[in-house]
């Protein structure tokens, strides 16, 4: 069974950083597709940023390019969101995702979901 653990949340002012770890579980050899989305209170859960596992490539949502940093630790089997420069709209709950079988783009198609992390930005 496949385990995701977020950790790393809090409350930061703008402009201030964190970093969220994703520990992942129960799965061996394999090379997901993992991801970070976030969901704020009447919003639909968007994807953040995702990494494929197998040739590192990286993708990013427009509003956090330049600021975020998706990144692995394949020994550690750790999945990291270095958050910079973090603003009031960066606040929502964060969570880590993995697909085996298909693209980890949209949050509909996740196979495996973390129980989330809030991260709070105020002005």
């Amino acid at each position: 069974q496949v385990q995701l653990v977020e950790s790393g949340g809090g409350s930061v002012q703008a402009g201030g950083s964190l970093r969220l770890s994703c520990a992942a579980s129960g799965y061996t050899s394999s090379s997901p597709c993992m991801g970070w989305f976030r969901q704020a209170p009447g919003k639909e859960r968007e994807g953040v940023a995702r990494i494929y596992t197998r040739d590192g490539t990286t993708y990013y949502h427009d509003s956090v390019k330049g600021r975020f940093t998706i990144s692995q630790d394949s020994a550690k089997n750790t999945l990291y969101l270095q958050m910079t420069n973090l603003k009031p709209a960066d606040t929502a709950m964060y969570y880590c995702a993995a697909n085996f079988s298909t693209s980890c783009d949209n949050a509909k198609r996740v196979e495996y979901w973390g129980q989330g992390t809030q991260v709070t930005v105020s002005s």
